[in-house]
């Protein structure tokens, strides 16, 4: 069984749509209404904003297992003075638990402290058991934020960090 971590280019932003499309009913379908999923997914994943994210400083990442694309991260080094920001966390849903997961949060954590950052913050919404996840990879709550995205929604999100000692 081969697994790799690769960066994605412009080009393989299509995969990572792919991926999201795929990972968010499940993540997201009893927490979310179907117009807020649907919303989200076109406005985050719609090919014209990864590719600005990407020209911003993002880095994305995709998780492979035998060739096959499960999983990608987005990050950005300094998005507070200091401190990188995991932006995006996904692995298909029937793939979790096989650790393609913790790699990719390992490897945000050695870009952090390889940029010589202070440490890794994220945000993940209050109701999605993901938070547990990132609290076993060392994450703590520091405080609670609702963003508004436009068109009357709102993310009521964690947020987490990670201290880079």
């Amino acid at each position: 069984m081969q697994q790799k971590i690769m960066p994605a280019s412009l080009r393989q932003l299509d995969i990572i749509a792919e991926l999201a499309w795929k990972v968010w009913p499940d993540t997201y379908g009893e927490i979310l209404s179907e117009q807020q999923l649907h919303y989200m997914l076109h406005r985050f994943y719609a090919q014209s904003h990864l590719a600005e994210r990407m020209s911003a400083g993002s880095r994305f990442y995709i998780y492979y297992k035998n060739d096959e694309p499960i999983g990608f991260c987005e990050y950005q080094h300094d998005v507070r003075a200091g401190w990188t920001k995991l932006h995006k966390l996904y692995v298909l849903p029937q793939k979790q638990g096989g650790g393609a997961g913790v790699a990719l949060i390992g490897l945000v954590k050695e870009a952090a402290m390889a940029a010589e950052q202070l440490g890794v913050f994220l945000n993940v919404n209050r109701a999605n058991k993901a938070r547990y996840f990132y609290e076993r990879q060392g994450f703590v709550i520091v405080k609670e934020e609702d963003i508004d995205i436009g068109e009357g929604f709102y993310m009521n999100d964690f947020v987490m960090e990670w201290k880079n000692d």
